[in-house]
């Protein structure tokens, strides 16, 4: 698939890491270092415009790496883009640690994975057929 980007920073396009990688490491895009306190959160701009086909989206997930070693994740995990949309694409880091974390120019904040998707039309009815699981919701296999 062929996908549409305006990369208005210095930093490389995004790329697949390995062979196999559902994701592309997207970079800071700053002109000064974020400090983000314990519990801060803040929107890391990327530089980065993209035009998704129809019926396609990116999602915005956390760097494993990120979040194991210092605490800092994606607020609205996963954030989605939708193909319509053509701003920048933006990051919600939160620091969850209890030390300061400092984001940088260039740095890799988060990862985007480009999904298919399908568009739901709703049929209303009375009732809905039965199933195993019925209206068992949180919890309900247990510990």
């Amino acid at each position: 698939m062929t996908v549409k980007i305006v990369n208005t920073s210095d930093n490389p396009l995004p790329k697949y890491e390995t062979e196999q990688s559902a994701g592309m490491d997207l970079r800071a895009n700053l002109t000064e270092s974020v400090v983000l306190k314990p519990l801060q959160r803040a929107l890391i701009k990327t530089g980065l415009f993209v035009e998704l086909p129809q019926s396609y989206e990116a999602q915005i997930r956390p760097r494993s790496g990120l979040a194991f070693k210092h605490g800092v994740t994606v607020l609205n995990s996963p954030g989605t883009i939708d193909a319509d949309y053509r701003g920048e694409i933006g990051v919600i880091l939160v620091n969850l640690s209890d030390m300061d974390f400092v984001v940088n120019h260039g740095e890799r904040v988060c990862q985007m994975v480009i999904a298919k998707h399908e568009t739901a039309e709703w049929e209303s009815v009375d009732v809905l057929q039965d199933s195993t699981r019925g209206a068992g919701g949180f919890g309900h296999t247990g510990v």
